[in-house]
């Protein structure tokens, strides 16, 4: 081995990470679990175990050829720290909405900003929620590289977006910060990902065994991070994952303004915008909606069946956030569904359609048109899912032989000084391209669909 790296993804159910070297071959792996709290609207985990759990898996991955590590995690995860940067509070999760009776209150400090972005899950509202009162602020990727690191340290314009941070003006808007009661000295100073935020420190080392001074590098939200492991880094390029809900990310030269607020943009690291959405439809809804089935037996038979005459737009919650702002849309089924089978079958046709009808809307705001689509997140398993896919987008779909996360954080760690695009297009390996079929049947259906969405006024368009 000559230099490696290692990305650190720090999810919901578990922080992973992962060792690669400099042709991008991964050289080890680590897991482990973790725990949350969750109610109706509430959603916490106890920051000491993201530290543990860390400091597990690097031990794991660790070698004295490391040359740097980044670290990602849940876009809106937010909590408070002392003034060393140690948590002094839960984490509110990405998904927590107690905030959301304050959000009136964000939007009334400036509407022409918040109106159309800012949601309840958001973290500002949270921040709000949890009244800081002389602590700080930090995203979760910062307080695991603070605790790397052993001082605070800034947080990255990624994980600084539902934050509040201005990505054009590129600063805090403490004006709108200050109507709220929240002192500007609070937030943490905010860097491009892959700047250097600290090194390692000694006791660290001793516990990790990452290097003493390895330097830790400024991550990305995990969409960004999973964009990253999928190359999708340049314009007319599209990484859609699809695991429990649905989430796009592309690339574009100009910023896309989506009215609606359905379509948000990150900073790409090399120049440019990452634009993107999530979903509340995904794969989360066949769980759902066949418990303790056998999706791998339905999912064969599916194959056999072939596309159907009918389509189905599952909700894993109710409202709509992508490719449309639905905040009361409900799921609904569309032609003739007998049995299991065809319902299962229905499902994937809905959400195909609700894929497609993101990347229209993607291109109606300006976006490049779509060249190609790599797909990740747990739902490609089901090959027959992902051939259905293509042939509904109608372009080809690339699957990523490495597509996780921390293996994102891998890549934009050994691109630091350098392009992240370059990086990314030398270490990212794709394992097979699955090239669209003519399906007329399903492109008259995917007709129908909009048309029923427009009837019942979620996309803002009554029939």
């Amino acid at each position: 081995m000559d230099v490696a790296w290692i990305g650190v993804d720090l999810g919901t159910q578990s922080v992973r990470s992962v060792l690669i070297d400099s042709t991008g071959t991964v050289l080890a792996r680590a897991t482990r679990s973790l725990s949350s709290n969750r109610s109706s609207d509430t959603h916490e985990q106890d920051p000491r175990d993201w530290l543990a759990a860390v400091d597990a898996t690097l031990a794991e991955v660790s070698t004295p050829e490391v040359e740097g590590l980044a670290i990602c995690s849940t876009s809106g995860t937010v909590l408070l720290t002392d003034e060393a940067g140690r948590p002094t509070t839960q984490a509110l999760m990405y998904d927590d909405a107690r905030a959301a009776a304050l959000l009136p209150r964000i939007v009334a400090t400036d509407p022409d900003r918040w109106s159309s972005k800012m949601q309840p899950t958001w973290a500002l509202p949270k921040i709000l929620w949890l009244d800081p009162q002389g602590r700080r602020i930090a995203h979760s990727a910062d307080v695991v590289a603070a605790d790397l690191a052993g001082h605070p340290v800034a947080t990255d314009t990624s994980h600084a977006l539902k934050t509040g941070y201005d990505l054009i003006a590129d600063r805090w808007p403490t004006e709108d910060f200050e109507r709220l009661g929240l002192r500007p000295e609070i937030f943490p100073e905010v860097v491009l990902p892959g700047t250097e935020l600290g090194r390692v420190s000694t006791a660290k080392a001793q516990v990790t065994g990452v290097p003493a001074g390895t330097p830790i590098y400024a991550g990305m939200t995990d969409g960004c991070a999973a964009q990253i492991a999928a190359g999708a880094l340049s314009p007319g390029a599209w990484n859609s994952v699809l695991g429990t809900t649905l989430v796009l990310k592309g690339v574009s030269k100009d910023l896309l303004e989506d009215p609606t607020g359905a379509v948000y943009s990150h900073r790409h690291p090399d120049g440019g915008w990452l634009p993107g959405g999530a979903s509340n439809t995904g794969a989360g809804a066949l769980t759902m909606m066949f418990p303790g089935a056998d999706l791998d037996a339905l999912d064969h038979a599916a194959r056999a069946l072939g596309p159907i005459d009918a389509a189905i737009y599952p909700l894993t919650k109710p409202g709509e956030r992508f490719p449309f702002v639905a905040p009361h849309a409900e799921g609904f089924e569309l032609g003739d569904i007998p049995d299991d089978l065809h319902r299962y079958a229905g499902v994937l046709q809905g959400v195909a359609f609700i894929e497609k009808l993101a990347f229209t809307h993607l291109e109606s705001l300006g976006a490049e048109a779509i060249r190609s689509v790599s797909l990740t997140g747990g739902a490609v398993r089901s090959g027959y899912w992902n051939q259905l896919r293509a042939d509904v987008l109608g372009v080809p779909v690339e699957l990523p032989a490495a597509a996780d996360p921390a293996y994102g954080m891998a890549v934009l760690a050994a691109s630091a000084g350098t392009s992240l695009t370059e990086t990314a297009a030398r270490l990212v390996r794709i394992d097979r391209v699955i090239e669209p079929r003519p399906q007329p049947r399903l492109q008259d259906l995917y007709g129908g669909f909009v048309a029923e969405l427009d009837r019942r006024g979620y996309r803002g368009i009554r029939g």
